[in-house]
Parts: structure tokens; sequence; C-alpha cells
């Protein structure tokens, strides 16, 4: 999935991103269900807001797969 977002926190501050790449189980996600992956794999807390915006399924390899593949034990 390649999307804009903004996330706005309950104690201040944001954080905006253009063009970030994320990974989705299956072919399409909603919104909410997007959203809430975006701040669990980003591990965020004390989250207000999200916005999703400018949204769109990619076909790419999984850069953490492929990094782990090469990794030494």
């Amino acid at each position: 999935m390649l999307f804009d977002f903004e996330i706005a926190f309950s104690n201040g501050g944001d954080l905006r991103g253009r063009g970030f790449r994320l990974d989705i189980p299956g072919a399409s996600i909603d919104e909410s269900a997007l959203a809430r992956q975006l701040v669990q794999d980003m591990r965020l807390l004390v989250v207000s807001t999200v916005r999703i915006a400018n949204a769109r399924v990619i076909e790419e390899t999984h850069k953490r797969d492929v990094a782990a593949a090469g990794a030494a034990p």
C-alpha cells in the first residue's frame, strides 16, 4: 500500500508521511484498518487522530522478508 498520512498525538505534536509504503494483509484494506495497522507497525502511543490520503495498492516484494533472508544467523 502506498499512501500519505497525518497523525496527531493527544500529548501534542504530529507526524506526517508522504508516499509511505506499508504491507497489508490481502489485496485491499479500508481506511480505518489501514490507520490502525500504521499505528501498530510504527509502535506509536497516545495517538489522537490518523488521516489517510491518496491510498493505493501497489505490488512490491516485502523488504523485511528479503533483508531477513539475507541476514546471517
